[in-house]
């Protein structure tokens, strides 16, 4: 029996149609359980999580703390770091010299070097006052507004000694010299006496420029600092651990 054509097409219409049917439920049954319902998927995994800062001990200064010819790690900054790690004290330093600055220029940049939690404030500048014959006034000035801005944050302050060199003559040298002990005095801080105490003048631990220290110098350099530093952090710590 012949179909009219009419019926014919409606015939392979409806074919057509259940085909594409069982083919797209075919294709549902193929797809993993988390294609199939959103609902059901795995959660994403955790990301690791952040590690807690620690509090920070900033050392602001010129290219003796920045490390001048040396490895950043072998700067006397990263010097302190291992001292602090290898006994256990939770401290994070932060190097914050700069080559060629000046006490006006550690100053102009004391609030980006005090970010985060910082606890103790390590200032060794003037070297580069001394070297430029800077006024011993202006010295003065600018590294006595560094410790009244820090101190205001409740930040500890470690003062760093320098000595200018000889070619401006006694008066100029002893003028320089006594503004960091009376700073010292006047805001009583922690005074470390001479950054370069046993290392400036030596063939051997400085550089062939005879200013910025070698490898050895620098853990010279470090010793200098770490007699001061160390009683503060080991006090904040017994403190914290009290509080």
């Amino acid at each position: 029996m012949r179909l009219p054509f009419s019926t014919l097409i409606r015939l392979a219409c409806t074919a057509a149609i259940a085909g594409a049917a069982t083919i797209a439920c075919s294709a549902h049954d193929e797809l993993p359980n988390d294609r199939r319902d959103a609902t059901t998927a795995p959660p994403a995994p955790r990301t690791a999580a952040q590690p807690v800062p620690r509090p920070r001990i900033v050392v602001l200064g010129d290219s003796l703390t920045a490390g001048l010819g040396l490895a950043r790690e072998e700067a006397y900054p990263a010097v302190l770091q291992q001292r602090l790690n290898d006994e256990g004290l939770n401290y994070e330093v932060v190097n914050a010299g700069v080559s060629g600055d000046t006490s006006a220029g550690g100053l102009s940049r004391l609030d980006w070097a005090l970010d985060g939690d910082v606890r103790v404030l390590v200032v060794a500048l003037g070297g580069n006052d001394g070297l430029r014959g800077l006024a011993p006034s202006e010295l003065k000035r600018n590294l006595a507004a560094i410790i009244e801005r820090a101190q205001a944050r409740g930040i500890i302050v470690v003062l760093a000694g320098m000595e200018a060199p000889p070619n401006f003559g006694r008066e100029y040298a002893t003028r320089y010299h006594d503004v960091y002990p009376a700073l010292a005095r006047q805001y009583r801080v922690t005074l470390v006496p001479f950054l370069l105490n046993g290392v400036a003048g030596s063939a051997t631990l400085n550089q062939r420029d005879g200013i910025h220290p070698t490898r050895q110098g620098a853990q010279i350099v470090a010793d200098n600092v770490w007699t001061s530093l160390r009683p503060i952090v080991v006090h904040s710590e017994g403190k914290s651990a009290r509080d």
